[in-house]
């Protein structure tokens, strides 16, 4: 599931970036450390880096749901489990770069327009398991995220501090298997016994 989220934030990406852009950058999900980046990933790049999966406990429900099919029939499931997964997203220009900071500044700045733009996920661009799911995909882009301090966190990575964003999306995880409940009732037939006198 998170490789289709990797995969889905991709196309996000790919679909809103000015085409300049799109034609020159590659989309990265690698550690963002003192060897970044991998000789797999060509600058320019904008790397997407998932530093906390979580479960979401303000959308915790111990509610069922029931669900109505076509044929008459019904299903019932327990509300999925929602997964806070949460981004770090960096901007990396080329070697060749005459002004890094500010080729950094606007890739990061193209790059944070097209997360503003969605607070949910298009359904357009949901790839593999994310598809179909039936839940909006919420996200939150440039609040505080679960890094306590991203001057420890860098140097923990080994490498020097850069600007960054704070990116989550919250997915939906279903954990039971549906529950057939047969056929449904959808109408009351009320009889009335003749009162003797």
């Amino acid at each position: 599931m998170i490789h289709d989220l990797d995969r889905t934030l991709e196309e996000l990406l790919k679909l809103d970036l000015p085409q300049s852009i799109v034609d020159q950058v590659t989309i990265s999900f690698a550690t963002p450390n003192n060897q970044f980046p991998p000789a797999s990933v060509p600058l320019p790049a904008v790397n997407l880096f998932l530093y906390d999966v979580r479960e979401n406990r303000d959308l915790r429900s111990n509610e069922h749901v029931v669900e109505r099919r076509a044929d008459g029939t019904a299903v019932r499931t327990r509300a999925p489990a929602r997964i806070d997964c949460s981004y770090l997203v960096t901007a990396w220009p080329s070697d060749a770069s005459n002004s890094p900071a500010m080729d950094e500044h606007k890739l990061l700045g193209a790059v944070m327009w097209v997360l503003l733009r969605h607070p949910t996920i298009p359904e357009a661009v949901l790839q593999g398991s994310l598809g179909g799911q039936g839940l909006p995909l919420p996200t939150s882009a440039l609040q505080p995220g679960h890094l306590q301090n991203l001057g420890e966190f860098w140097q923990a990575l080994g490498g020097r501090p850069r600007a960054a964003l704070n990116y989550t999306v919250t997915l939906a995880l279903q954990l039971d298997t549906p529950e057939e409940l047969g056929p449904v009732v959808t109408a009351r037939t009320l009889r009335l016994d003749p009162v003797e006198s």
